[in-house]
């Protein structure tokens, strides 16, 4: 078994280690059947295991394939600049816009950041969609206090993971 599987399944069993005590705890009361605790705390594991086990495989995947490009901080579109109208006052205005986009564009085309650092975006978005989705559909009782930790634990995990992604490839 490679280190890459074993850290995709070492981070599935912590995962599910600590969202069944997190949430069994989240939703123990005397007002709460036993019966509803423990099913709450079985789908919330179950499903963080297997969330961390496709999550880290989409962060591995998408960081080996996008970790050398690059993108600009200049996300400017001159909407702006669209104005036809020919009078002193409109050009003078498309003048400035002009300009402005530009200077602007010289001072950010030298600071690039990698896109691997946006990567994390996309599956974090879609765990705290099908996180919030599960633990409405099992009517998990205590649902903010139940699914909070996840979407943040999530995305402590997926930027440290692919930090460390990008540590490791760039020394290879």
């Amino acid at each position: 078994m490679s280190s890459s599987h074993l850290r995709l399944f070492l981070s599935a069993f912590v995962s599910f280690v600590f969202y069944f005590s997190w949430t069994f705890w989240a939703n123990y009361s005397e007002d709460i059947p036993s019966s509803i605790t423990l099913r709450a705390a079985l789908v919330q594991s179950c499903y963080s295991a297997f969330v961390t086990l496709f999550f880290t495989y989409i962060l591995e995947t998408l960081v080996n394939k996008y970790r050398k490009l690059r993108v600009s901080l200049l996300f400017v579109v001159p909407i702006l600049c669209s104005i036809h109208s020919k009078t002193k006052q409109n050009i003078a205005i498309l003048n400035t816009i002009n300009n402005a986009v530009n200077h602007s564009a010289d001072y950010f085309n030298s600071k690039k950041f990698t896109v691997s650092l946006l990567i994390p975006l996309i599956p974090l978005s879609i765990q705290s969609s099908l996180v919030i989705i599960v633990n409405l559909l099992n009517a998990t009782p205590n649902l903010f206090l139940t699914v909070l930790p996840s979407i943040i634990f999530t995305a402590i995990y997926a930027y440290s993971y692919t930090l460390s992604l990008l540590k490791i490839n760039s020394k290879k």
